[in-house]
C-alpha cells in the first residue's frame, strides 16, 4: 500500500519559493484609492494574473515537476484541469524538457485549450457531465507509465501556492485579513500556511461560487462535502470537492469561507478590468467580489486579496453582460 502524503508545512513553502524563483515571476502589488475609499480598508490586491500562465497555477506545477525523479522526468506527467493547471503543467514542463499529457473538459474555455496546446501538450479532451476526469487520468498514467500531478491534492502544488501569501505578507508586512478563491483549495490552504506563520494575527478566508459551495459547507459541517458539475461562471472553482490534504488544511488553519453568486462576481470582475486595469478571469475575481461587495465587512482592516488568474475567454463576455 502506498503510504499518504505528509501534509506540507511553511518550511516546504520556503524551500518552494526558492525552488521556483528562477522560473516564477514575482507579481505585483496593486493598491487603489477607489477601492480603499469605496471598502474603509487598506487593500492589497496580489496579482496573479501576471504570473506566467496567466495564474498562480504555474507556481505548483514549477515546483511538483522539479521534484520528479530522472526516470519520471523522461517518462513524463499526465494532468487533469479545466485550464489554468493544464496550462502550467504544460509550461513547466515544456521549460524542462519534460512530457506531458492534459486531460481537459470540452466545454473549458477555449482561450486556455489554445494556451495549453501551444505549450506543447498533448490534449485529452472529456465530457465533464458524464466522464470522471481523474479516472482517465489514471488510466493514461498506467497505460504509459505517466506520473500523475493533480491539480491541488499534492504536497509540492499545495507549498507552491503557498508561495502567493508568502510574497505578499513579505511585502506588505502583516495583514488583518487575507481573502482568497477556492476550488479545490491547493491555494487557499497553502496561503493559509504561509499567513499561520508570516502573520500570526491574520485570520484567512475562502471565497468559493455560491453553486459551488462544497468547501464553506464542508468547513462549517467539519465533514467532507462534494458537489457534481456546478453551473458557474467561475470555471476554475467547478472542482468536485475538498481534497484529502487540502481539507484537513483548510480545518486548521483557515478561519472562515463566504460564497458569491455569479452577479456579484461578475460586476467584480468588471470592476476590476474597468477601474484599476486588471484583467482578471471570473475565478480569480472571487475573494475580490467578496470585498467589493460588501459581503464582508472589511473597514479599517489591511486587507490582502488573491487575484488568481487572468486567463479570460472574451467570447464569453456579452454572455457574462446579460447575467447582470
Amino acid at each position: 500500500m502506498t503510504p499518504s502524503p505528509t501534509l506540507p508545512t511553511f518550511d516546504d513553502i520556503e524551500h518552494a519559493a526558492h525552488r521556483i524563483a528562477q522560473a516564477a515571476h514575482r507579481t505585483p502589488v496593486v493598491t487603489s484609492r477607489t477601492v480603499d475609499a469605496r471598502t474603509g480598508a487598506s487593500v492589497f490586491f496580489k496579482c496573479e494574473t501576471f504570473q506566467r500562465g496567466g495564474a498562480f497555477k504555474f507556481r505548483g506545477a514549477y515546483n511538483a515537476l522539479s521534484n520528479l525523479d530522472a526516470t519520471q522526468h523522461r517518462r513524463g506527467v499526465v494532468a487533469f484541469s479545466s485550464g489554468n493547471h493544464a496550462q502550467a503543467v504544460a509550461l513547466a514542463g515544456q521549460l524542462m524538457g519534460i512530457p506531458r499529457v492534459i486531460v481537459m473538459p470540452k466545454d473549458s474555455p477555449e482561450v486556455k485549450r489554445i494556451a495549453t496546446r501551444e505549450y506543447g501538450a498533448d490534449i485529452v479532451l472529456y465530457d465533464r457531465a458524464t466522464d470522471d476526469r481523474e479516472a482517465i487520468g489514471h488510466q493514461l498514467a498506467d497505460e504509459r507509465g505517466l506520473t500523475v500531478v493533480p491539480p491541488y491534492n499534492h504536497p509540492d502544488i499545495i507549498a507552491g501556492a503557498g508561495t502567493v501569501a508568502r510574497e505578499l505578507i513579505a511585502e506588505v508586512g502583516p495583514l488583518d485579513l487575507l481573502l482568497v478563491p477556492c476550488g479545490g483549495g491547493g491555494l487557499l490552504s497553502g496561503s493559509a500556511l504561509a499567513a499561520t506563520a508570516m502573520s500570526p494575527g491574520c485570520r484567512v478566508i475562502g471565497v468559493e461560487p455560491l453553486a459551488g459551495d462544497d468547501a464553506t459547507r464542508s468547513f462549517r459541517t467539519k465533514t467532507l462535502h462534494s458537489v457534481h458539475n456546478p453551473q458557474t461562471v467561475a470555471d476554475g472553482a467547478r472542482t468536485t470537492s475538498l481534497g484529502s490534504l487540502t481539507f484537513p488544511l483548510v480545518l486548521a488553519h483557515v478561519h472562515d469561507m463566504l460564497t458569491v453568486d455569479d452577479p456579484a462576481l461578475l460586476r467584480a470582475m468588471f470592476f476590476l478590468w474597468e477601474r484599476l486595469k486588471l484583467v482578471v478571469e471570473p475565478t480569480g475575481a472571487l475573494a475580490a467580489a467578496a470585498v467589493l461587495e460588501g459581503t464582508l465587512d472589511v473597514r479599517g482592516l489591511r486587507v490582502g486579496v488573491v487575484l488568481s488568474g487572468g486567463n479570460v475567454d472574451l467570447s464569453q463576455v456579452h454572455s457574462w453582460r446579460q447575467l447582470l
